[in-house]
């Protein structure tokens, strides 16, 4: 006979409390790597700016570079690129759900990106999901329909049009590698 496992459930205020990076899931803390890796944040930057720029007629929607995203009591993530739409309240999380989410993928983040963040999007209601792989230069465009994502592209350098909430905006992938 085994012996049973005691598997602790974390919540926000244990989540405020710690020192690092980390991110919450249905009570489970999981360690974020330093964003020291040069290839990542670059990708993350040149997303930011490419967001920026095509966000620049949407006045209700803008870029956002990794906060706490505070889904439930016992659920915070900090995606590496949203859009969010709309008016924002809480100033010490977002407490809504994204319209669009960038996750830069790594070999450590992979597995969890593509399978629990991604049922956990869908869960929120996130129109669309893009993984973005710096390794291949390739970004997977993922939409929502019925409750499950549907990917609807692979993008190596070419542009994509997002339906938000408030606008339609057309992002430059081939940006993302420069």
């Amino acid at each position: 006979m085994g012996i049973p496992k005691y598997v602790p459930h974390y919540t926000y205020e244990d989540y405020k409390h710690w020192e690092g990076r980390w991110e919450l899931i249905q009570g489970i803390p999981f360690a974020m790597r330093p964003q020291s890796f040069f290839q990542h944040q670059r990708v993350s930057q040149r997303i930011a700016y490419e967001l920026e720029r095509a966000l620049e007629g949407c006045t209700r929607c803008r870029a956002v570079l990794p906060v706490d995203w505070k889904i439930a009591e016992d659920t915070v993530v900090q995606p590496d690129n949203m859009v969010v739409c709309g008016e924002v309240t809480n100033q010490s999380y977002l407490d809504k759900p994204p319209v669009l989410v960038f996750e830069v993928l790594s070999p450590s983040t992979e597995q969890k990106d593509r399978l629990l963040k991604a049922e956990l999007y869908a869960s929120q209601g996130v129109k669309y999901y893009v993984l973005v792989d710096p390794q291949v230069q390739q970004a997977e465009v993922l939409e929502l329909e019925l409750g499950e994502y549907q990917k609807v592209a692979v993008l190596h350098g070419q542009k994509w049009r997002f339906d938000l909430e408030e606008c339609q905006i057309e992002v430059d992938f081939s940006g993302f590698w420069k």
